[in-house]
């Protein structure tokens, strides 16, 4: 059956648009996934500062950046006169691309990049004026202890700026760089997306590694996307009910102003919100 899934989603690939995507970028050369990060960081900021200014996020602050991935977001912030920018992340290769952009950007002296786990982070109490979450909090394997971490360690008066697309957005799946249709994931089984995106990036040239980014396997042997965590907005409310926050900010933005009505309905808002950004205070 999965088989049969994965051969509609190949064909209903080239139905729709293709997706705007760093991986490709970098892999046509046009431009490093860190440089596309750095560049596009206004866009990771701007659904908080519908509340809050730069200049509040990020002047003279001592910033963590939790997920930098390869740091061009952490030097977008560095760039907007944060004191220190640390950018954490589980992922290699990351360290040497961001350390080099931060040294063609010279922005050194105020960028390090942790290699590690977000959720025993070996950062002191009260270490961080801000930590910012942007696209995280759907790819942490326990998000619950990441928020739990997240509090330890910033400063009172601080604030934790977190905003994510929940899962049952249009590419919510996190797999648009290989597959086009969005809410592909309402429509085919996990395992017939999991097919399908190994056929369609096998032969590229780094179709190897993200395989390996994407996909693992589970104790039965199963095949799954294991660079997402399927975060939803009930979900993750509840998550802030378990810890008794009650959000200094908290704003849900549809995917497009037309279906507004649509994102506040209860029963199918997952799906016509875009982005959920929550700010708490430390």
């Amino acid at each position: 059956m999965s088989l049969i899934g994965a051969n509609m989603v190949k064909a209903l690939n080239k139905v729709f648009k293709k997706q705007v995507h760093p991986f490709n970028m970098q892999q046509d050369g046009e431009k490093t996934y860190a440089m596309w990060q750095f560049e596009k960081g206004a866009d990771t900021i701007k659904f908080f500062l519908e509340k809050f200014t730069k200049e509040e996020m990020f002047k003279d602050k001592n910033v963590l950046d939790f997920g930098c991935g390869a740091g061009g977001k952490s030097l977008y912030y560095a760039s907007l006169g944060a004191k220190q920018v640390v950018g954490i992340d589980i992922v290699e290769s990351y360290k040497e691309e961001s350390e080099k952009l931060a040294q063609t950007l010279g922005l050194s002296h105020k960028f390090k990049f942790v290699l590690g786990s977000a959720i025993e982070s070996g950062f002191e109490d009260n270490s961080f004026d801000t930590i910012i979450m942007n696209d995280f909090m759907e790819h942490i394997n326990d998000p619950y202890k990441v928020l739990l971490e997240a509090k330890r360690i910033i400063k009172p008066g601080g604030r934790i700026y977190i905003n994510f697309p929940p899962y049952y957005h249009p590419f919510g799946a996190h797999i648009s760089d290989a597959v086009n249709m969005p809410w592909c994931h309402m429509f085919f089984s996990e395992s017939s997306l999991v097919s399908a995106y190994k056929d369609l990036v096998k032969d590229l040239p780094d179709g190897h590694s993200r395989i390996k980014f994407r996909i693992s396997k589970n104790e039965k042997g199963k095949e799954y996307f294991s660079y997402i965590n399927k975060m939803t907005i009930k979900r993750f409310k509840g998550i802030l009910k378990e810890q008794n926050i009650t959000p200094l900010y908290y704003n849900e933005t549809p995917v497009r102003s037309i279906v507004t009505p649509f994102a506040k309905f209860p029963l199918i808002k997952e799906m016509f919100v875009k982005m959920v950004t929550v700010v708490i205070e430390g």
